[in-house]
């Protein structure tokens, strides 16, 4: 008979201090990647060794980060977001919508000081 794998419910894991919502822009291999964190910071996030080759982590997916007291472009990938965690914690607020991410990218340009 086949092992047949339960979908198991668990919790949504919200942000704490030294924690950040972050998005997945660059997979670098062995384990390492770059994030955009909410924050507006660009990090190398490094896989933890507790998901590694158990929790496969793809480009655009949202991850939480905990950030490093002694390296600020360092992160430590601690838990992965599933589309619908991500939905939740759209509507909690938590993390930007699409909206709200191009209103962060718009930077008006001042065509005089060319």
């Amino acid at each position: 008979m086949p092992k047949t794998r339960k979908a198991t419910a668990r919790e949504l894991e919200f942000k704490d201090d030294g924690q950040e919502y972050a998005l997945v822009m660059q997979m670098l291999g062995n384990g390492r990647c770059e994030v955009r964190c909410t924050d507006g910071v660009v990090r190398l996030a490094v896989i933890r060794g507790a998901m590694r080759k158990k929790v496969w982590i793809k480009l655009g997916e949202w991850v939480l980060v905990g950030l490093r007291e002694y390296q600020d472009n360092k992160c430590d990938i601690i838990a992965k977001y599933s589309d619908e965690d991500v939905r939740n914690l759209k509507a909690y607020g938590e993390i930007p919508t699409v909206e709200e991410q191009k209103d962060e990218d718009d930077t008006p340009f001042d065509f005089d000081d060319i």
